[in-house]
């Protein structure tokens, strides 16, 4: 039988709920996952935003997680790429992606080297861009920033 390799990437900025239950949904599906943790200047490239979360920190999470067998760092925006450096041959995702452009030119390019797409359930009511708006605006509100609440 063949080893399942899976591999899930993400920034994994302001780890939530949503990031544990993709790796956890990963694992299950899989004989050995990697983690994928895409550095700060890939996060900037892709996502047009630096993290709140240091690369180094993001790595270690992800890392300490038990059912996380391998980290690795993604420093190249093509998909592919990282398969060539990784071979995997599971390539998990959120379902936020199934149906998209995006999502079947990824299932048709990774088609053409062996590799499957799985889908899983994205956790809508926690993310880490609505993270990031809440904390930027308790940071506009002065919250956080050393100042008393009384103050305000």
């Amino acid at each position: 039988m063949n080893t399942r390799i899976g591999y899930a990437g993400g920034a994994f900025d302001l780890f939530h709920v949503g990031h544990l239950n993709l790796l956890r949904h990963a694992k299950s599906n899989c004989d050995f996952l990697i983690a994928g943790v895409l550095t700060d200047e890939m996060l900037e490239l892709t996502k047009g935003a630096a993290p709140v979360v240091p690369f180094a920190e993001r790595l270690e999470i992800v890392r300490s997680i038990s059912f996380v067998d391998d980290v690795h760092a993604e420093c190249v925006p093509d998909k592919l790429d990282t398969w060539r450096e990784v071979r995997f041959n599971l390539y998990f995702k959120g379902d936020d992606w199934r149906g998209t452009e995006r999502g079947r030119r990824l299932e048709a390019r990774f088609a053409e080297v062996g590799v499957e797409v799985m889908y899983f359930p994205y956790t809508v009511h926690t993310s880490s861009t609505v993270l990031r708006l809440a904390l930027q605006s308790l940071t506009q509100r002065g919250v956080g920033s050393g100042r008393s609440a009384e103050a305000e």
